[in-house]
């Protein structure tokens, strides 16, 4: 009983990660089209805003995968 608990946390686990990870690979092809709409013609405001709130959230998620994963060595 307990086992079985402890591998459905688990899978669960790895299906948050493989979630993580296809979002951010979304991200970047996002923010990668709008750079180049952006070349080709001005972005509207929705787009704009698109384009800086996807930047921001890849960089704090960056930031805040380094701090878990590594800030203990900062200490």
């Amino acid at each position: 009983m307990l086992k079985s608990i402890v591998e459905n946390v688990r899978l669960l686990e790895n299906i948050y990660e493989i979630s993580i990870a296809v979002l951010l690979l979304c991200s970047i092809f996002s923010v990668r089209l709008l750079k180049k709409i952006k070349r080709e013609r001005k972005l509207s405001s929705f787009e704009f805003a698109m384009y800086i709130i996807i930047r921001i959230a890849i960089f704090l998620w960056l930031a805040s995968f380094l701090l878990i994963e590594y800030g203990t060595y900062l200490v």
